[in-house]
């Protein structure tokens, strides 16, 4: 048995360990920065191309921070809930009535 062989092995049981929902864990920090390097790269294409100027810049500027923010946590919000509603897969009251 090869190298290349246990290495497809181990993934194609990590994958049925998983189960084929076709969806991966977002990584939250990923997903903040990509969300705030955006919102950066926007608003320096505002400023850049004179759509904003003066006072109206220093207001525009958190809005990627802020955006950033409500995406991480609504990214955490929802891998919470997903990893909640796995963990109650098979659960069974043992409460006798």
């Amino acid at each position: 048995m090869s190298a290349t062989d246990t290495t497809d092995s181990k993934a194609s049981e990590s994958t049925a360990r998983r189960g084929h929902s076709g969806r991966h864990p977002v990584n939250i920090g990923h997903l903040v920065m990509g969300v705030a390097f955006t919102g950066l790269l926007v608003v320096w294409a505002l400023v850049a191309g004179d759509v904003v100027e003066g006072e109206d810049v220093r207001w525009l500027l958190p809005v990627p921070w802020v955006l950033a923010g409500v995406a991480g946590l609504v990214g955490l919000i929802a891998s919470d809930r997903r990893r909640i509603g796995q963990q109650q897969v098979g659960w069974v009251d043992t409460d006798e009535h």
